[in-house]
């Protein structure tokens, strides 16, 4: 609902929020094709256990006239986290863009940390998309979710994303497109919020 009044000569804020830390542990030297299957168990796992989300995002949550995540596990139970109870919705819009390896030979193995850098240089440098969405694709994405995002915070509410790091960093671009400005920046870490402000 927007607001009323004086809060209608504003935007909202919008803040981009990294899911927390996955159950499924990165502790591991794969291939190509292990991390390939590594990649497709943690697109649907959950959070590890015995997380607890900082407290200034559990305040940007209660403050949010709108709360998205996107439809994966570790995104909805991130929004659950965070939200103790308050609704949001969950939409493909913002899923993680993917992260296809390229063929290295099979004597090559590194941590799955390693192969998400490799993987994802390959995809935006090379267009690596394995038949997955593209980098033209994916950007277009972005930009129809920052501009979903900007509608909402038009109404003068504030906004709370809680997705994936990558993705949110491409929304962040497209943020600064519609001349939103960066008051918060944690990185890529667990958690990790970037926020945007934009005079009406």
């Amino acid at each position: 609902m927007a607001k009323s009044g004086a809060a209608q000569t504003r935007n909202g804020a919008i803040t981009l929020v990294r899911h927390g830390e996955p159950a499924l542990s990165r502790r591991v030297r794969l291939t190509a094709a292990g991390y390939r299957d590594w990649w497709g168990r943690y697109t649907l796992a959950g959070l590890l256990e015995g997380q607890i989300p900082p407290p200034q995002l559990i305040k940007w949550a209660e403050e949010a006239g709108f709360v998205y995540s996107s439809t994966l596990q570790r995104s909805i139970e991130t929004a659950r986290a965070v939200c103790k109870g308050k609704p949001f919705e969950s939409l493909d819009l913002f899923v993680e863009a993917p992260l296809p390896p390229p063929d290295f030979p099979t004597f090559l193995t590194f941590s799955p940390k390693y192969w998400g850098g490799i993987s994802r240089f390959w995809w935006w440098a090379f267009n690596h998309h394995a038949g997955e969405e593209t980098r033209k694709d994916a950007e277009a994405r972005a930009a129809e979710a920052a501009r979903f995002l900007h509608e909402k915070a038009q109404t003068g509410e504030d906004v709370l994303l809680l997705a994936h790091g990558y993705f949110n960093w491409m929304i962040s671009l497209e943020l600064g497109k519609l001349g939103y400005s960066q008051t918060c920046e944690q990185g890529f870490k667990y958690w990790g919020c970037r926020r945007y402000e934009r005079r009406a």
